[in-house]
């Protein structure tokens, strides 16, 4: 039986009348995305608790207030702090293996659904208002870092759980049942829930698990940096990695070998990849997760953080019929993060854009994407010869490593086709030296590549802690700069606060440089000039150099020092 609205509810309820019901339709609809109980709280008709009361209604579930109630704490450990922040919801009973949660929004039925996936048993909600949720969320949790040392700290003292993990280690063969149970035990799957949920919520890359002789490290790279948690104990690292392998549906028997998987999570209703490895050690099994959250990825070329000059040139060279755009850079320095705004902008249902990745880590709707499996022989030349079969117009190849799919590259650019791809090159000039190493002609060099970005990830000054202040003369001399230098420019620091965790960052921003391939530039690469030659022509054709972008995003108040002297070098 279909629902009735909610408005009418309010209806029926007596809380408004039809005239008034009319009058907040008429208005939600000018309201995109707000809710139609926020627009009636905002237009005066109703309140918070006349909301919850309807909501009820509507589903017919039942009304509490969380102001009088005291929630035993062996309820409330049911459900980590990053876990109640992010889908708003309190624990209030447990029950015959049924959680009961309060939450002000009880029509998203995907909460329930993502909490039940989480913790493992059945969850059930009763009602509530907004202001109720923020109250006990500030009455009931702790900061982030007390949960994971109390929770720890639990695990340490749980003479059970070490006894388990203690018998298994001492084994002289692995029961692969028992380890099994004891990573799907409440405390392991508990810590692994809250180590995932902090990593999504601080927007963190990878997750790692390391397992050393005395300890197991649980380090968080975000921002590039890596930032070490509360070390878990010891005796519980196998079931740790158990439990990853076992939501990343591995061998949990394979032991010697590595292996990769891919967990696939719903949070806050968007979903999140996790590409899991999975590397033996010495000392046990190393595990790295790489979190791929689209949601926090802006595949936009406004936002992946060009000058308004740099991305006008830029796109000039994507509206070109045929030719190589080559994106260069270390692992990890946004590559194909650029690459994919690019082929976002590219794509028209007039075109048919192809792409060659590994793995591939976001999928766009309209573009065909290929992973590459070198284990059964689909490696990136034999991809991008089926590709050309394909009829395509533009092409992504993720990366060029060899000569092999260099030649390819270059043939699929001299038959009509925009080829898009990735190279590990320290600037743009050397990129040039780098393929006639692979091996290609300088004048293929010169007839198909249209254009170089070279790019790097500088981390952003955090906007609640900047300060503006003066560099020392070590600092300047770091840049080659002299004293008078500083002389009507501004620098710019974070003190360090509990938005960025102290550390002065928050976020990161991407630098470039960019070399556009002009007849003197091509004339230069057919007379087998050095990348310095290059890069000399370069400069005196307007390309900024990586160091001079850095100095650019310093002075605007987006980045320090410290940061464009570790991403780039003086040539």
């Amino acid at each position: 039986m279909a629902l009735r609205r909610l408005g009418q509810v309010f209806v029926d309820l007596g809380m408004i009348d039809e005239e008034q019901l009319e009058m907040l339709l008429e208005e939600h609809l000018q309201r995109h995305g707000e809710k139609i109980g926020e627009t009636a709280i905002s237009m005066g008709f109703i309140n918070d608790d006349q909301v919850a009361v309807a909501l009820a209604e509507q589903l017919g579930l039942q009304v509490i207030g969380l102001g009088d109630l005291t929630i035993p704490p062996d309820v409330l450990a049911h459900l980590t702090e990053p876990m109640a922040q992010i889908y708003k919801v309190i624990p209030i009973s447990f029950r015959n293996e049924i959680l009961t949660v309060a939450m002000c929004e009880p029509q998203n039925i995907m909460v329930l659904d993502e909490l039940r996936n989480f913790l493992g048993y059945e969850i059930r909600a009763v009602v509530t208002t907004s202001r109720d949720i923020e109250n006990a969320l500030t009455r009931y949790y702790a900061s982030d870092v007390e949960s994971v040392e109390s929770l720890i700290a639990d695990m340490e003292n749980d003479k059970s759980l070490k006894e388990a993990a203690l018998a298994l280690e001492s084994g002289a063969s692995i029961d692969l049942a028992s380890i099994e149970a004891l990573s799907e035990s409440a405390p392991v799957r508990k810590l692994l829930n809250m180590v995932f949920l902090l990593g999504i919520k601080d927007h963190a890359s990878d997750l790692h698990f390391e397992p050393f002789e005395d300890e197991f490290k649980i380090r968080i790279k975000a921002d590039g940096t890596l930032y070490e948690m509360v070390p878990p104990p010891r005796h519980l690292a196998s079931a740790i990695t158990t439990r990853i392998k076992v939501m990343a549906n591995l061998d949990i028997a394979e032991r010697r070998l590595p292996q990769d998987g891919r967990i696939r999570l719903t949070v806050g209703g968007h979903p999140i990849d996790l590409r899991v490895s999975v590397l033996p050690t010495l000392f046990g099994e190393s595990v790295v997760c790489r979190i791929l959250d689209k949601s926090v990825i802006s595949l936009d070329l406004e936002n992946v953080g060009m000058d308004a000059m740099l991305l006008r040139d830029f796109r000039k060279i994507l509206e070109r019929p045929n030719g190589i755009v080559l994106v260069t850079g270390p692992t990890g320095s946004g590559k194909t993060t650029t690459l994919y705004a690019a082929l976002s902008e590219l794509n028209a249902i007039t075109d048919k854009l192809m792409t060659t990745e590994d793995p591939v880590e976001y999928d766009i709707d309209g573009i065909i994407q290929m992973p590459i499996d070198a284990d059964i022989g689909n490696t990136f030349a034999q991809c991008l010869r089926s590709i050309l079969r394909q009829d395509p117009d533009i092409i992504l190849v993720g990366e060029i490593r060899d000569r092999e799919t260099a030649e390819i590259a270059v043939q699929a650019s001299l038959t009509g086709h925009l080829v898009f791809s990735t190279l590990h090159t320290n600037d743009a000039p050397s990129t040039i030296t780098r393929l006639k190493d692979m091996g290609i002609p300088s004048f293929l060099i010169t007839a198909t590549v249209e254009a170089i970005l070279a790019q790097r990830l500088v981390r952003t000054i955090c906007s609640d802690c900047r300060e503006q202040y003066t560099p020392t003369p070590d600092q300047l001399a770091e840049l080659e700069l002299g004293a008078d230098y500083i002389a009507g420019k501004m620098f710019y620091r974070g003190r360090g606060c509990v938005t960025c965790n102290n550390t002065g960052y928050k976020g990161r921003t991407a630098i470039h440089e960019f070399m556009l391939i002009n007849d003197e530039i091509r004339a230069l690469i057919n007379h087998g000039a050095s990348a310095v030659e290059l890069r000399e022509a370069a400069a005196r054709n307007g390309m900024v150099t990586l160091r001079e972008a850095g100095l650019a995003k310093i002075h605007a108040g987006k980045t320090t020092i410290d940061e464009v002297v570790r991403e780039t070098v003086i040539e």
